[in-house]
Protein backbone atom coordinates (compact mmCIF):
# COMPACT_ATOMS: atom_id res chain seq x y z
CA UNK A 1 0.00 0.00 0.00
CA UNK A 2 1.49 3.30 -0.53
CA UNK A 3 2.24 5.90 2.09
CA UNK A 4 3.21 3.03 4.51
CA UNK A 5 6.06 4.36 6.30
CA UNK A 6 8.88 1.97 5.84
CA UNK A 7 11.03 0.47 8.67
CA UNK A 8 14.87 1.14 7.92
CA UNK A 9 16.67 -0.62 10.47
CA UNK A 10 20.17 1.11 10.80
CA UNK A 11 23.29 -1.17 10.58
CA UNK A 12 24.25 -2.19 14.04
CA UNK A 13 26.18 -4.27 15.55
CA UNK A 14 24.77 -7.88 16.61
CA UNK A 15 25.63 -7.73 20.61
CA UNK A 16 28.82 -9.85 21.92
CA UNK A 17 27.10 -12.79 23.19
CA UNK A 18 27.47 -13.36 27.43
CA UNK A 19 30.64 -15.68 28.24
CA UNK A 20 30.04 -19.09 29.97
CA UNK A 21 30.65 -17.48 33.10
CA UNK A 22 28.82 -14.23 32.89
CA UNK A 23 26.01 -16.80 32.11
CA UNK A 24 26.17 -18.45 35.19
CA UNK A 25 26.58 -15.39 37.65
CA UNK A 26 23.58 -14.13 35.87
CA UNK A 27 21.80 -17.18 36.10
CA UNK A 28 22.70 -17.78 39.81
CA UNK A 29 22.10 -14.37 40.53
CA UNK A 30 18.48 -14.73 40.01
CA UNK A 31 17.84 -17.99 41.60
CA UNK A 32 19.56 -15.97 44.45
CA UNK A 33 16.95 -13.51 44.19
CA UNK A 34 14.04 -16.17 44.87
CA UNK A 35 15.89 -17.86 47.57
CA UNK A 36 14.50 -16.22 50.43
CA UNK A 37 10.60 -16.61 48.98
CA UNK A 38 11.45 -20.87 48.52
CA UNK A 39 12.94 -21.00 51.90
CA UNK A 40 9.98 -19.13 53.74
CA UNK A 41 7.73 -20.32 51.89
CA UNK A 42 8.73 -24.09 52.38
CA UNK A 43 9.46 -23.65 55.55
CA UNK A 44 6.18 -21.82 56.27
CA UNK A 45 7.61 -19.02 57.92
CA UNK A 46 5.86 -15.98 58.88
CA UNK A 47 7.88 -12.76 59.00
CA UNK A 48 6.33 -9.09 59.24
CA UNK A 49 3.98 -8.01 56.15
CA UNK A 50 7.17 -5.11 55.20
CA UNK A 51 9.69 -8.35 55.28
CA UNK A 52 7.30 -10.41 53.14
CA UNK A 53 6.62 -7.77 50.83
CA UNK A 54 10.33 -7.70 50.04
CA UNK A 55 10.81 -11.65 50.05
CA UNK A 56 8.11 -12.66 47.93
CA UNK A 57 8.50 -9.56 45.58
CA UNK A 58 12.03 -10.78 45.02
CA UNK A 59 10.68 -14.03 44.20
CA UNK A 60 8.08 -12.52 41.66
CA UNK A 61 10.48 -10.41 40.00
CA UNK A 62 13.35 -13.53 39.54
CA UNK A 63 10.09 -16.00 37.93
CA UNK A 64 9.21 -12.77 35.85
CA UNK A 65 12.92 -12.51 34.63
CA UNK A 66 13.28 -16.93 34.29
CA UNK A 67 10.09 -16.98 31.98
CA UNK A 68 11.28 -13.97 29.91
CA UNK A 69 14.73 -15.71 29.54
CA UNK A 70 12.24 -18.56 28.55
CA UNK A 71 10.26 -17.19 26.08
CA UNK A 72 13.29 -14.95 24.64
CA UNK A 73 15.34 -18.26 24.27
CA UNK A 74 12.07 -19.81 22.46
CA UNK A 75 12.08 -17.47 19.64
CA UNK A 76 14.06 -19.36 17.98
CA UNK A 77 11.74 -21.82 17.46
CA UNK A 78 8.48 -20.08 16.83
CA UNK A 79 6.98 -18.25 14.11
CA UNK A 80 7.95 -14.50 14.99
CA UNK A 81 4.86 -12.61 15.43
CA UNK A 82 3.77 -15.36 17.50
CA UNK A 83 6.54 -15.44 19.42
CA UNK A 84 6.70 -11.99 20.61
CA UNK A 85 2.95 -13.44 21.19
CA UNK A 86 4.26 -15.66 24.06
CA UNK A 87 7.18 -13.40 25.05
CA UNK A 88 4.75 -10.99 26.08
CA UNK A 89 2.44 -13.70 27.69
CA UNK A 90 5.02 -15.70 29.36
CA UNK A 91 6.77 -12.66 30.98
CA UNK A 92 3.39 -11.43 32.28
CA UNK A 93 2.53 -14.67 33.91
CA UNK A 94 3.56 -13.31 37.17
CA UNK A 95 1.19 -10.39 36.25
CA UNK A 96 -1.96 -12.86 35.71
CA UNK A 97 -0.76 -15.02 38.64
CA UNK A 98 -1.20 -12.05 41.22
CA UNK A 99 -4.17 -10.77 39.71
CA UNK A 100 -6.29 -14.55 39.47
CA UNK A 101 -5.51 -14.80 43.31
CA UNK A 102 -6.94 -11.75 44.18
CA UNK A 103 -10.00 -12.73 41.95
CA UNK A 104 -9.90 -16.03 43.49
CA UNK A 105 -9.86 -14.72 46.77
CA UNK A 106 -12.69 -12.29 46.32
CA UNK A 107 -15.38 -15.38 46.30
CA UNK A 108 -14.44 -15.84 50.30
CA UNK A 109 -12.95 -12.35 51.14
CA UNK A 110 -15.14 -9.59 49.35
CA UNK A 111 -12.78 -6.96 49.80
CA UNK A 112 -10.15 -9.14 47.62
CA UNK A 113 -12.73 -7.89 44.59
CA UNK A 114 -11.20 -4.48 44.40
CA UNK A 115 -7.43 -5.56 44.49
CA UNK A 116 -8.09 -7.97 41.52
CA UNK A 117 -9.43 -4.89 39.33
CA UNK A 118 -6.66 -2.42 41.25
CA UNK A 119 -3.86 -4.32 39.92
CA UNK A 120 -5.24 -5.48 36.80
CA UNK A 121 -5.81 -1.85 35.63
CA UNK A 122 -2.57 -0.36 37.07
CA UNK A 123 -0.49 -3.01 35.06
CA UNK A 124 -2.44 -1.63 31.75
CA UNK A 125 -1.70 1.70 32.46
CA UNK A 126 1.60 1.46 33.85
CA UNK A 127 2.56 -0.63 30.39
CA UNK A 128 1.37 1.90 28.17
CA UNK A 129 1.91 5.04 30.33
CA UNK A 130 5.35 4.10 31.11
CA UNK A 131 6.49 1.08 29.09
CA UNK A 132 6.02 2.61 25.66
CA UNK A 133 7.72 6.04 26.48
CA UNK A 134 10.43 4.50 27.98
CA UNK A 135 11.01 2.22 24.72
CA UNK A 136 10.46 5.93 22.56
CA UNK A 137 13.68 7.48 25.23
CA UNK A 138 15.87 3.88 24.88
CA UNK A 139 15.26 4.60 21.38
CA UNK A 140 16.75 7.59 21.35
CA UNK A 141 19.53 6.94 23.65
CA UNK A 142 20.35 4.25 21.03
CA UNK A 143 20.29 6.68 18.22
CA UNK A 144 22.48 8.86 19.82
CA UNK A 145 24.90 6.32 21.05
CA UNK A 146 25.27 4.93 17.72
CA UNK A 147 25.90 8.36 16.38
CA UNK A 148 28.53 8.96 18.58
CA UNK A 149 30.37 6.03 17.31
CA UNK A 150 30.12 6.77 13.78
CA UNK A 151 31.21 10.62 14.69
CA UNK A 152 28.28 11.76 13.25
CA UNK A 153 27.40 14.56 16.45
CA UNK A 154 25.02 14.18 19.42
CA UNK A 155 21.37 15.55 19.60
CA UNK A 156 19.14 16.12 16.61
CA UNK A 157 22.39 16.28 14.16
CA UNK A 158 23.27 12.67 15.78
CA UNK A 159 19.56 11.69 14.87
CA UNK A 160 19.84 12.61 11.69
CA UNK A 161 22.98 10.24 10.97
CA UNK A 162 20.70 7.18 11.42
CA UNK A 163 18.53 8.08 8.92
CA UNK A 164 15.19 8.81 11.81
CA UNK A 165 14.56 9.65 14.86
CA UNK A 166 10.96 8.33 15.65
CA UNK A 167 9.47 4.91 16.56
CA UNK A 168 8.18 2.62 13.50
CA UNK A 169 6.62 -0.27 13.46
CA UNK A 170 6.08 -2.82 10.97
CA UNK A 171 2.77 -3.27 8.62
CA UNK A 172 2.18 -6.44 10.15
CA UNK A 173 1.88 -4.65 13.45
CA UNK A 174 -1.71 -4.02 12.09
CA UNK A 175 -2.25 -7.05 13.49
CA UNK A 176 -2.16 -5.76 16.96
CA UNK A 177 -3.55 -2.62 16.23
CA UNK A 178 -6.59 -4.39 14.90
CA UNK A 179 -7.42 -6.27 17.55
CA UNK A 180 -6.34 -3.24 20.47
CA UNK A 181 -9.09 -1.29 18.65
CA UNK A 182 -11.55 -4.44 18.79
CA UNK A 183 -10.94 -5.22 22.64
CA UNK A 184 -10.63 -0.89 23.18
CA UNK A 185 -14.54 -0.57 22.16
CA UNK A 186 -15.26 -4.15 25.03
CA UNK A 187 -13.21 -2.28 27.10
CA UNK A 188 -15.67 -0.15 28.08
CA UNK A 189 -18.34 -2.69 28.51
CA UNK A 190 -17.43 -3.16 32.60
CA UNK A 191 -17.37 0.60 32.99
CA UNK A 192 -20.95 0.88 31.60
CA UNK A 193 -22.32 -2.25 33.82
CA UNK A 194 -20.88 -2.18 37.19
CA UNK A 195 -19.30 -5.97 36.36
CA UNK A 196 -16.97 -7.80 34.26
CA UNK A 197 -19.14 -10.43 33.12
CA UNK A 198 -19.20 -13.79 32.03
CA UNK A 199 -20.58 -12.69 29.02
CA UNK A 200 -17.90 -10.46 28.16
CA UNK A 201 -15.17 -12.89 29.19
CA UNK A 202 -16.43 -15.64 26.74
CA UNK A 203 -16.16 -12.74 23.76
CA UNK A 204 -12.25 -11.50 25.16
CA UNK A 205 -11.35 -15.07 25.11
CA UNK A 206 -13.00 -15.50 21.74
CA UNK A 207 -10.84 -12.50 20.53
CA UNK A 208 -7.98 -13.16 21.72
CA UNK A 209 -7.88 -16.64 20.21
CA UNK A 210 -8.84 -14.93 17.31
CA UNK A 211 -5.45 -12.80 17.89
CA UNK A 212 -3.19 -15.96 17.78
CA UNK A 213 -4.52 -17.75 14.65
CA UNK A 214 -3.97 -14.04 12.91
CA UNK A 215 -0.31 -13.95 13.97
CA UNK A 216 0.97 -18.51 13.80
CA UNK A 217 1.99 -17.59 10.93
CA UNK A 218 5.08 -16.47 9.37
CA UNK A 219 9.21 -17.77 9.59
CA UNK A 220 10.81 -18.52 13.09
CA UNK A 221 12.35 -14.80 14.44
CA UNK A 222 14.86 -13.65 13.68
CA UNK A 223 17.58 -13.79 17.14
CA UNK A 224 20.82 -12.82 15.88
CA UNK A 225 19.91 -9.34 18.12
CA UNK A 226 19.11 -11.43 21.15
CA UNK A 227 21.60 -10.44 23.57
CA UNK A 228 22.43 -11.29 27.33
CA UNK A 229 21.28 -14.84 28.90
CA UNK A 230 18.95 -15.66 25.89
CA UNK A 231 21.48 -14.69 23.44
CA UNK A 232 23.88 -17.24 24.78
CA UNK A 233 20.95 -19.95 24.97
CA UNK A 234 19.87 -19.37 21.42
CA UNK A 235 23.10 -20.42 20.35
CA UNK A 236 22.18 -24.11 21.56
CA UNK A 237 21.43 -27.00 19.79
CA UNK A 238 18.18 -27.26 19.03
CA UNK A 239 17.75 -30.04 21.57
CA UNK A 240 19.45 -28.30 24.38
CA UNK A 241 18.45 -24.60 23.61
CA UNK A 242 14.31 -26.08 24.15
CA UNK A 243 15.74 -27.74 27.17
CA UNK A 244 16.99 -24.56 28.66
CA UNK A 245 13.64 -22.78 27.83
CA UNK A 246 11.70 -25.61 29.61
CA UNK A 247 13.74 -25.31 32.39
CA UNK A 248 13.70 -21.99 32.75
CA UNK A 249 9.74 -21.57 32.32
CA UNK A 250 9.27 -24.65 34.82
CA UNK A 251 11.64 -22.88 37.75
CA UNK A 252 9.92 -19.64 37.22
CA UNK A 253 6.24 -21.03 37.52
CA UNK A 254 7.12 -22.72 40.34
CA UNK A 255 8.95 -19.63 41.78
CA UNK A 256 5.65 -17.73 41.14
CA UNK A 257 3.19 -20.33 42.70
CA UNK A 258 5.34 -20.27 45.64
CA UNK A 259 5.53 -16.31 45.60
CA UNK A 260 2.21 -15.04 43.99
CA UNK A 261 -0.06 -15.32 47.08
CA UNK A 262 2.22 -14.36 49.83
CA UNK A 263 3.34 -10.84 48.25
CA UNK A 264 -0.41 -10.09 47.60
CA UNK A 265 -1.31 -11.14 51.01
CA UNK A 266 1.68 -8.90 52.27
CA UNK A 267 1.11 -6.27 50.26
CA UNK A 268 -2.82 -5.49 52.02
CA UNK A 269 -1.38 -6.19 55.10
CA UNK A 270 1.59 -3.59 54.73
CA UNK A 271 -0.80 -0.99 53.42
CA UNK A 272 -3.12 -1.22 56.23
CA UNK A 273 -0.66 -1.48 59.45
CA UNK A 274 1.24 1.37 57.60
CA UNK A 275 -1.76 3.42 57.27
CA UNK A 276 -1.33 3.32 52.77
CA UNK A 277 -4.10 2.91 50.71
CA UNK A 278 -3.77 -0.51 49.76
CA UNK A 279 -5.79 -0.09 46.66
CA UNK A 280 -3.06 2.06 45.27
CA UNK A 281 -0.55 0.02 46.51
CA UNK A 282 -1.39 -3.14 45.21
CA UNK A 283 -2.59 -0.92 42.17
CA UNK A 284 0.93 0.23 41.61
CA UNK A 285 3.58 -1.96 42.90
CA UNK A 286 2.49 -5.31 42.27
CA UNK A 287 2.75 -4.38 38.57
CA UNK A 288 5.94 -2.63 38.80
CA UNK A 289 7.57 -5.90 40.49
CA UNK A 290 5.61 -7.92 37.75
CA UNK A 291 6.32 -6.19 34.98
CA UNK A 292 9.74 -4.87 35.38
CA UNK A 293 11.65 -7.81 33.04
CA UNK A 294 9.36 -6.94 30.20
CA UNK A 295 9.85 -3.34 30.00
CA UNK A 296 13.35 -3.94 30.19
CA UNK A 297 13.48 -6.44 27.89
CA UNK A 298 11.41 -3.98 25.63
CA UNK A 299 13.74 -1.07 26.15
CA UNK A 300 16.52 -2.98 24.96
CA UNK A 301 15.82 -3.91 21.85
CA UNK A 302 14.51 0.01 21.03
CA UNK A 303 18.13 0.85 22.50
CA UNK A 304 19.74 -1.36 19.98
CA UNK A 305 17.82 -0.07 17.59
CA UNK A 306 15.19 -2.60 16.94
CA UNK A 307 12.41 -0.16 17.64
CA UNK A 308 9.61 -2.39 15.39
CA UNK A 309 10.01 -5.33 17.60
CA UNK A 310 10.51 -3.17 21.00
CA UNK A 311 6.85 -2.11 20.55
CA UNK A 312 5.28 -5.13 18.71
CA UNK A 313 6.53 -6.70 22.08
CA UNK A 314 4.51 -4.07 24.46
CA UNK A 315 1.75 -3.87 22.09
CA UNK A 316 1.21 -7.63 22.15
CA UNK A 317 1.51 -7.38 25.76
CA UNK A 318 -1.14 -4.60 25.77
CA UNK A 319 -3.49 -6.99 23.90
CA UNK A 320 -2.72 -9.56 25.86
CA UNK A 321 -3.96 -7.76 29.01
CA UNK A 322 -6.94 -6.01 27.57
CA UNK A 323 -8.40 -9.42 26.60
CA UNK A 324 -7.45 -12.55 28.11
CA UNK A 325 -6.53 -11.20 31.50
CA UNK A 326 -9.81 -9.33 32.08
CA UNK A 327 -11.38 -12.65 30.67
CA UNK A 328 -9.73 -14.72 33.17
CA UNK A 329 -11.46 -12.71 36.47
CA UNK A 330 -14.70 -13.26 37.02
CA UNK A 331 -14.08 -17.74 36.02
CA UNK A 332 -11.08 -17.08 39.03
CA UNK A 333 -13.60 -15.09 41.08
CA UNK A 334 -16.44 -17.97 40.09
CA UNK A 335 -13.91 -21.08 41.13
CA UNK A 336 -13.51 -18.87 44.44
CA UNK A 337 -16.93 -19.00 45.28
CA UNK A 338 -17.73 -15.84 43.79
CA UNK A 339 -20.81 -15.77 41.28
CA UNK A 340 -20.04 -15.79 37.28
CA UNK A 341 -19.64 -12.39 37.31
CA UNK A 342 -17.17 -9.86 38.86
CA UNK A 343 -18.75 -7.31 40.21
CA UNK A 344 -17.07 -3.64 40.69
CA UNK A 345 -18.02 -0.63 42.98
CA UNK A 346 -18.02 2.90 42.06
CA UNK A 347 -14.03 3.29 42.62
CA UNK A 348 -13.24 0.61 40.57
CA UNK A 349 -15.79 1.66 37.65
CA UNK A 350 -13.96 4.72 37.15
CA UNK A 351 -10.26 2.83 37.18
CA UNK A 352 -12.04 0.56 34.63
CA UNK A 353 -13.05 4.26 32.29
CA UNK A 354 -9.41 5.49 33.14
CA UNK A 355 -7.95 2.80 31.59
CA UNK A 356 -10.29 2.04 28.88
CA UNK A 357 -9.70 5.93 27.75
CA UNK A 358 -6.03 5.42 27.97
CA UNK A 359 -6.18 2.42 25.92
CA UNK A 360 -8.14 4.91 22.87
CA UNK A 361 -5.28 7.54 23.45
CA UNK A 362 -2.29 4.90 23.17
CA UNK A 363 -4.23 3.27 19.66
CA UNK A 364 -4.57 6.36 18.22
CA UNK A 365 -0.92 6.89 18.69
CA UNK A 366 0.05 3.57 17.00
CA UNK A 367 -2.15 3.65 14.37
CA UNK A 368 -0.22 4.91 11.87
CA UNK A 369 2.80 2.59 12.74
CA UNK A 370 4.77 5.76 13.90
CA UNK A 371 5.19 6.59 17.41
CA UNK A 372 6.74 10.09 17.71
CA UNK A 373 8.36 11.50 20.72
CA UNK A 374 5.97 14.05 21.58
CA UNK A 375 3.00 11.24 21.77
CA UNK A 376 5.17 9.04 24.34
CA UNK A 377 5.60 12.32 26.26
CA UNK A 378 2.04 13.01 26.27
CA UNK A 379 0.95 9.28 27.28
CA UNK A 380 3.56 9.79 30.13
CA UNK A 381 2.92 13.02 31.65
CA UNK A 382 -1.20 12.03 31.74
CA UNK A 383 0.05 8.96 33.48
CA UNK A 384 2.26 10.86 36.25
CA UNK A 385 0.22 13.52 36.41
CA UNK A 386 -2.83 11.23 38.19
CA UNK A 387 -0.62 10.61 41.75
CA UNK A 388 -0.89 14.37 41.88
CA UNK A 389 -4.76 14.73 41.41
CA UNK A 390 -6.02 11.26 42.29
CA UNK A 391 -9.23 12.44 43.11
CA UNK A 392 -12.69 11.11 42.11
CA UNK A 393 -13.43 13.66 40.07
CA UNK A 394 -9.87 14.44 38.70
CA UNK A 395 -10.31 10.61 37.01
CA UNK A 396 -13.29 11.55 35.55
CA UNK A 397 -11.61 14.78 34.09
CA UNK A 398 -8.96 12.47 32.84
CA UNK A 399 -10.67 10.19 30.97
CA UNK A 400 -12.05 12.86 29.07
CA UNK A 401 -9.25 14.24 28.16
CA UNK A 402 -8.17 10.96 26.96
CA UNK A 403 -11.03 10.40 25.20
CA UNK A 404 -11.09 13.64 23.22
CA UNK A 405 -7.12 13.57 22.03
CA UNK A 406 -7.44 9.92 21.70
CA UNK A 407 -10.49 10.44 19.35
CA UNK A 408 -9.73 13.77 17.47
CA UNK A 409 -6.49 11.43 16.48
CA UNK A 410 -8.55 8.62 15.31
CA UNK A 411 -10.67 11.05 13.41
CA UNK A 412 -7.83 12.72 11.55
CA UNK A 413 -6.11 8.64 11.04
CA UNK A 414 -9.47 6.88 9.81
CA UNK A 415 -7.98 5.52 6.86
CA UNK A 416 -4.48 3.68 9.00
CA UNK A 417 -7.52 2.53 11.23
CA UNK A 418 -9.23 1.09 8.89
CA UNK A 419 -6.53 -0.65 7.65
CA UNK A 420 -6.27 -2.17 11.11
CA UNK A 421 -9.57 -3.04 11.11
CA UNK A 422 -9.44 -4.97 7.97
CA UNK A 423 -6.86 -7.26 9.46
CA UNK A 424 -9.09 -8.74 12.16
CA UNK A 425 -12.25 -9.47 9.91
CA UNK A 426 -10.21 -9.90 6.17
CA UNK A 427 -6.63 -10.83 6.95
CA UNK A 428 -4.17 -10.67 4.06
CA UNK A 429 -1.73 -13.54 3.10
CA UNK A 430 1.95 -12.50 4.12
CA UNK A 431 4.30 -11.56 1.70
CA UNK A 432 6.93 -13.63 0.94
Amino acid sequence: MSGEPSVREPTVREPTPVTRETLLIRVAGTLLLALPAIVTWTGGLQPPALAAVVIFGAGVLSAAILLTWAAETARADVPGALAVALLALAALLPQYALDLYFAHAGGTKPGYIAYAAATMTGANRLLVGVGWALAVLAFALGVRRLAGRSGGGSGRHAARGTGRRTVRLAARHRVELGFLALAAVLGFIPALTGEVGWYLAVVLVAVYVLYLVRIARGAPDDTRTTAGVPGRLVELPPRRRRIAAGVCFAVGAVIVYMSTARFGDALVATGISAGVDEFLLVQWLAPVVAEAPLLLAAAMLAWRLRDSAAMGTLLSGKVNQWTLLIALLPFAYRVGGGSWSLPLDSRQTEEMLLTASQTVLGLAFLIDLLFRRWEAAVLFVLFAVQFVLPGEDFRLLLSGVYLAIGFSVLIARYRELGDAMETVVRPRRRRR
